[in-house]
């Protein structure tokens, strides 16, 4: 729209700054006037923390989605018994229930991306938690582009890119001490080795009274090598990994910078069906470290919040 002699106003109705629909001026002389600057960059109602958003993605996706598949599942095993419903509407059930579960994680999943991204301040923290909680898929996942979107959502999302151009803010917290170290969980291996105890005894007594000369003497033999190990990693009280604000020092007495480490966070690895691995992964300019963490005095969530702790105090984030 175009007038070079006479300026003219006119009105436009579309998405605002926060993605809502509303009517909005505009002036020109030849050329339209976008709203200005200040107003595009200025984004509100930043107050919930990063902890509060996941909590409610709990709320909203995981337990609903849980207590769906359970409840169709159960409903249609408790039919089927009562002789209400045939025998196969128990496998029907079982798929009704996925189904739902997934229309509602995809739902739903759009309504807390998209709430949760306009009112965090941390976005990129957010992200890797939401990632870490199975909220969101990674970017390069099949699933990342199957939440079905709106028009309005998709304005939404697009707008709330331009946070991701912002550096997250550090919030220092003063419970946590100068410097942190990890070494073994004490209790846990010393736990974990009581029980490979009981399989090497049951491993004697396979051998003694019965006949199964291969099977005992493999349990024999592992349970005692595994107890070993358990006992020496809880007895070991040399510090495995040292956190301050310098910087990363590892059990090989090897230290790291933070200006030269990148990418650092502690990820999770399925090994096999039932078992997830932990790793403290981090590149430098040397190369990469991935460092396995599961039978250490932390966990997940700790070792990731005390890594953007100590990090930030390294930068002196000032909070705007």
């Amino acid at each position: 729209m175009y007038l070079k002699d006479k300026p003219f106003s006119f009105s436009y109705f579309g998405p605002d700054l926060h993605g809502r629909f509303s009517l909005s001026k505009y002036r020109t002389r030849g050329e339209v006037v976008a709203p200005t600057t200040k107003k595009r960059q200025k984004f509100m109602n930043e107050t919930v923390s990063v902890d509060q958003a996941i909590a409610r993605g709990r709320r909203m996706l995981n337990y609903p989605v849980i207590g769906i598949i359970f409840g169709v599942s159960l409903l249609s095993i408790l039919l089927q018994t009562q002789r209400i419903l045939p025998s196969w509407t128990v496998f029907a059930g079982f798929g009704l229930s996925l189904l739902l579960a997934w229309l509602w994680w995809h739902v739903m999943g759009t309504k807390w991306k998209i709430w949760a991204f306009e009112n965090v301040r941390n976005v990129h923290e957010l992200k890797k938690r939401a990632i870490r909680e199975r909220l969101l898929w990674p970017d390069d996942s099949l699933f990342a582009n199957t939440i079905p979107h709106s028009r309005t959502d998709r304005e939404k999302w697009a707008f709330l890119q331009e946070k991701f151009k912002r550096e997250d803010i550090f919030h220092d917290d003063p419970t946590i001490p100068n410097e942190t170290i990890i070494t073994y969980a004490k209790g846990k291996n010393f736990a974990e080795m009581l029980l490979m105890l009981g399989v090497a005894a049951l491993g004697v007594y396979l051998t003694a009274q019965t006949d199964r000369y291969v099977v005992g003497p493999l349990a024999i033999l592992a349970g005692t090598i595994i107890a070993f190990k358990k006992y020496r990693q809880a007895t070991n009280r040399e510090p495995q990994i040292i956190l301050n604000e310098k910087g990363i020092r590892l059990f090989s007495n090897r230290f790291y910078d933070w200006n030269e480490i990148q990418n650092e966070e502690v990820v999770s690895e399925r090994a096999g069906k039932y078992t997830r691995h932990y790793y403290l992964r981090f590149d430098h300019r040397r190369g990469s470290i991935s460092l396995k963490i599961d039978n250490y005095n932390t966990d997940q969530e700790r070792l990731n919040s005390l890594l953007i702790l100590y990090k930030g105090r390294s930068r002196k984030v000032p909070q705007r």
